[in-house]
């Protein structure tokens, strides 16, 4: 479940990635999810808040207007969404469900992969667990992961592909030692501040029968909304080649990450650090596939990451001030308004900071996969999935995935 914003990233982004998926590599398939696999469109109905956070980000003078997209990532705009007629549309929808009566393809649910079957360094199949039996898929050609950055780390190790040390330290027998396996954990951390409003225009009142009249009827109003609305990409060292901070504008309190109702009527700013320093990591907490991994996040380990958000903060205090948004404005709710120094911003953040969900790098490009995706050091089985990113984007990894996928695609096919 994602907020459903369409942003690829700066072209700037891919030019650290291995040889084969830098921009001019990736350009040709983001054209084609762009253009031909998914629904990608533009806010059906952007919140009148919205608009003002985009004139208020102008006049403040921190950015100007611009697209979002991957040529021209600098700027502030609304951003585009993975939606068809104001209603979500998932990668399931664009990918699985017209694929769902092809002969080859068979979906088990409530269904956990345990590992994957090796025959010394050659992958024959995967090992799962239904209704408390363990069963074996057996691979023809070759096996796929795409579980994510957390779960495709898991299951090489689980199956005794990783850290020799760390795997033996678990009980897991070392089938090929590949040190990379589940280092370099990267995320983008945000701190979100809360401004209260006044009127009646925020998404407190998404859920009322009027919305959902709109909704049904018109595909209209405050329940197509994405949430994230708006977002402004900003250099904040003044020199940097592409944006370093992202503050997306949400014409709602998002509290508690969005687990719990907004408690008024509001509005939100949130600060991402786009390019953090800090590095984590996935690990084992033991041989039990249905032992949670150990995934330390390693958030504002690098004092960088602290002060690029902390630039976000006030930055976000100075466009709550600005005239546009001034015509809902009714005070801030977090951080305080005492709170003023640069220690005590930093100390709100330390508190309050949380992930934004995009983890990438477990299984890295060039370090545990190489560029046609497969493990290295072993035979039929590749990664396709947000882990083989080797460095997060300046944007949301969605996008990056799917191209990902695509091109992943194309090498299973022998057409890249």
């Amino acid at each position: 479940m994602n907020a459903m914003m369409w942003i690829p990233g700066d072209r700037a982004d891919f030019d650290s990635w291995p040889e084969g998926w830098r921009w001019e590599d990736l350009q040709p398939y983001l054209r084609r999810v762009e253009e031909e696999a998914c629904s990608i469109t533009p806010l059906a109905d952007p919140n009148p808040m919205s608009q003002a956070f985009l004139e208020s980000v102008e006049e403040a003078q921190v950015v100007r207007r611009g697209d979002l997209r991957p040529e021209s990532l600098e700027g502030a705009g609304f951003v585009r969404v993975t939606q068809r007629r104001g209603l979500r549309c998932s990668a399931a929808d664009n990918y699985l469900k017209p694929a769902k009566r092809r002969r080859n393809l068979t979906v088990l649910t409530d269904s956990q992969a345990t590992g994957v079957v090796l025959d010394g360094s050659r992958a024959t199949g995967v090992r799962y667990r239904r209704d408390g039996r363990e069963e074996e898929a057996q691979a023809a050609r070759e096996v796929i992961l795409a579980a994510g950055a957390i779960g495709s780390p898991q299951l090489l190790m689980l199956s005794g592909v990783g850290p020799a040390d760390h795997l033996g330290d678990r009980g897991v027998q070392v089938v090929h030692d590949l040190s990379e396996v589940g280092q370099g954990l990267q995320d983008h951390p945000m701190a979100i501040s809360l401004f209260d409003a006044s009127g009646k225009d925020s998404l407190y009142a998404a859920e009322s029968p009027k919305q959902l009249l709109r909704l049904l009827l018109r595909r209209r109003g405050m329940l197509t909304s994405n949430i994230g609305e708006a977002a402004a990409f900003v250099k904040t060292d003044g020199g940097g080649a592409a944006p370093d901070l992202e503050l997306i504008f949400g014409p709602v309190l998002y509290v508690e990450e969005g687990l719990v109702p907004p408690p008024a009527h509001g509005f939100s700013i949130a600060s991402i650090c786009l390019q953090p320093r800090s590095r984590g990591s996935v690990r084992l907490r033991s041989a039990d596939p249905g032992e949670a991994p150990d995934i330390d996040p390693g958030f504002l380990r690098d004092r960088a990451d602290l002060e690029v958000i902390r630039a976000g903060v006030e930055l976000a205090r100075k466009i709550a001030a600005a005239t546009p948004l001034g015509r809902w404005y009714a005070g801030q709710r977090a951080p305080a308004d005492a709170l003023q120094s640069d220690d005590e911003i930093a100390g709100w953040i330390r508190a309050n900071a949380h992930t934004i969900y995009h983890p990438v790098a477990t299984c890295a490009l060039g370090r545990v996969v190489d560029t046609d995706l497969r493990v290295r050091g072993l035979e039929r089985i590749r990664v396709a999935d947000a882990s083989v990113i080797p460095q997060l984007v300046r944007g949301h990894t969605h996008a990056a995935t799917t191209m990902i996928a695509e091109r992943g695609a194309d090498l299973i096919r022998g057409e890249a």
